[in-house]
């Protein structure tokens, strides 16, 4: 019983956690913010498995990670230069027709996965794209030609 109870605590615990930290849609989160929920999710695990003394020990982890994470996105609000070494910047993949060929290998990105998002952006030929990036959150966002 005392395993469901610590289930019970430390799933509302990590919701909260997760709640004060901040919250953003699943497309729009960071490669920093899956690692936190995650990593918090895992912390919490040992605690509902655990004994009393890693339940503690577990709940106090995850505020220690939260602070943490805070005080990255402060660091990233507060100076550009930091958000770009935390989160990366923006990456060209295909600009005026032409494929960005180090970068689509330095990425693991192939020019289907570029065309796929393509057609989610209803574009269904490379003519009518003027460009693709890669975003900082790892979506690539295609902008349609004009003049076509």
């Amino acid at each position: 019983m005392a395993a469901v109870l610590r289930a019970f605590l430390g799933y509302f615990f990590l919701v909260f956690m997760v709640r004060v930290v901040g919250r953003r849609p699943g497309k729009q989160m960071t490669p920093f913010e899956f690692v936190l929920v995650f990593f918090m999710g895992g912390l919490a695990l040992t605690a509902i498995v655990g004994n009393e003394d890693s339940f503690t020990n577990a709940l106090c982890q995850i505020i220690a990670i939260a602070a943490g994470h805070y005080a990255l996105a402060w660091g990233r609000q507060r100076s550009s230069r930091f958000a770009r070494l935390v989160d990366g910047t923006p990456l060209i993949l295909l600009e005026q027709r032409r494929w960005r060929v180090e970068t689509l290998a330095n990425m693991g990105i192939a020019d289907d996965d570029i065309m796929a998002s393509a057609r989610d952006s209803s574009v269904v030929d490379l003519e009518h794209i003027r460009s693709a990036v890669l975003e900082r959150n790892g979506e690539i966002s295609i902008a349609q030609r004009q003049d076509t």
